[in-house]
């Protein structure tokens, strides 16, 4: 089981040293001059997009006033778990951003994700994810693509962790009457996802055809919670590559408003009866008709 990496801990790490420079009364400028630093060195620090050594951290702490060794524990904590990297083993097969948003589920209290064209990854059973993997790269073959397939399982290993957040699934019709991986798997993914829609902290919706365009047909994200430790974060999927995290105050807001209307247009008591109509429409049909797959991460 993967625990908070490199990216939680960074995150943290860089809103503490920006309340701490605030604190002291610093500007950018002023601390990079102190440090001898260049100011863009100390901007990539609390934007969070570099690591910091434990010597300049303690220099930089020094420049705040802290002092206190219960503090300076704390701040050097959470710059070496921010060296450390989970999945490291997978880098190359999967994208950054994913590797990002498997950290920010471990260490999450509540995730809400909304999916309009395929079954979450996190709820995916493993021949619907080897076939969507291989609709989103076509080039992973052999080994590589069964690593690919066995990181996206292991993901799955936080639905059964005891400390798991609360989670919250939406999918729109449209992903569960597409026939991913052939009639036969898509068959047995149904029948998990119905079965994962009866376990206790997972909640699952479907938003039905009937309700016809929504503001969800834009397109997929996920929110996560923290538990007030850090700032909620909104991740947006792209699948030309260039999917971003926001902890935004404005869009995380904004989109925690769309998923409750998502919720309001998708009584859970109708999940069962929308499963099973699906599954009626594909008896009876040859296992070997092609499908038309389209993938996303999460």
């Amino acid at each position: 089981m993967a625990t908070p990496g490199a990216v939680v801990q960074r995150r943290q790490l860089r809103t503490e040293l920006k309340k701490a420079r605030t604190k002291a009364g610093l500007t950018q400028l002023e601390v990079a001059a102190r440090m001898d630093w260049s100011p863009s060195k100390l901007i990539r620090i609390e934007a969070g997009q570099v690591g910091i050594s434990t010597n300049d951290l303690r220099a930089l702490l020094h420049e705040y006033g802290i002092n206190d060794q219960q503090r300076l524990d704390y701040f050097l904590e959470l710059a070496r778990a921010s060296r450390k990297m989970p999945y490291r083993e997978y880098r190359g097969l999967l994208s950054k951003p994913y590797m990002d948003l498997l950290s920010y589920e471990v260490a999450a209290s509540i995730v809400r994700s909304f999916e309009p064209l395929v079954i979450p990854g996190l709820l995916q059973i493993e021949e619907y994810t080897r076939a969507t993997s291989l609709a989103f790269a076509p080039h992973l073959t052999g080994d590589r693509l069964d690593r690919a397939v066995e990181a996206r399982l292991q993901r799955q290993e936080l639905l059964d962790s005891e400390h798991r957040p609360e989670f919250f699934f939406i999918i729109d019709e449209a992903a569960i009457h597409r026939w991913t991986g052939g009639p036969g798997v898509m068959k047995s993914q149904l029948l998990h996802l119905k079965e994962m829609a009866t376990r206790p902290g997972i909640s699952i919706q479907i938003v039905p055809f009937s309700v016809g365009a929504h503001v969800g047909l834009q397109g997929s994200f996920v929110l996560l919670e923290f538990n007030g430790e850090m700032d909620d974060i909104l991740y947006l999927e792209k699948t030309s590559g260039d999917s971003v995290f926001s902890d935004d105050t404005e869009a995380t807001s904004r989109y925690l408003e769309t998923f409750w209307a998502l919720e309001a247009q998708a009584p859970r008591e109708d999940l069962p009866h929308l499963i099973d109509r699906a599954i009626d429409g594909m008896n009876g049909v040859p296992e070997a008709r092609p499908s038309v797959e389209v993938s996303v991460e999460a």
